[in-house]
């Protein structure tokens, strides 16, 4: 499953765990993520721009070491979506791609005009 932190009109963290999480892991990622609070929804219908898919960055696998350093299990990926607008094209397509919203699904290599813009 994939939980949301941040703003969603700003940047947007995105967490893939294998299960719920608890309050106090939330409380603890929300000061990871410099105070961002959890966002309440499943999905997200606004314009980002983060990393592809299939590509877990260097990033990640950073950000997910330090949870696991805080004492937080169960967390797969961690990456950083920013919010654009719909005609946003200033962005490398070799390692990032243009997403419609931010959903479940996200982290799944899939090549679907549903979410999935080609430039």
């Amino acid at each position: 499953m994939i939980h949301f932190f941040g703003n969603k009109d700003s940047k947007v963290y995105a967490v893939q765990t294998t299960k719920e999480l608890t309050a106090t892991t939330v409380s603890k990622l929300t000061w990871l993520f410099a105070n961002q609070p959890k966002i309440e929804e499943t999905s997200i219908d606004t314009f980002f721009v983060g990393p592809r898919a299939a590509m877990i960055t260097p990033w990640s696998t950073n950000a997910v070491e330090i949870t696991q350093n805080m004492g937080i299990k169960g967390i797969i990926r961690i990456e950083e979506f920013i919010a654009v607008l719909e005609d946003f094209t200033d962005f490398d397509p070799m390692i990032s791609e243009k997403f419609k919203s931010l959903e479940q699904e996200s982290f799944h290599n899939r090549y679907s005009a549903r979410t999935y813009f080609k430039y």
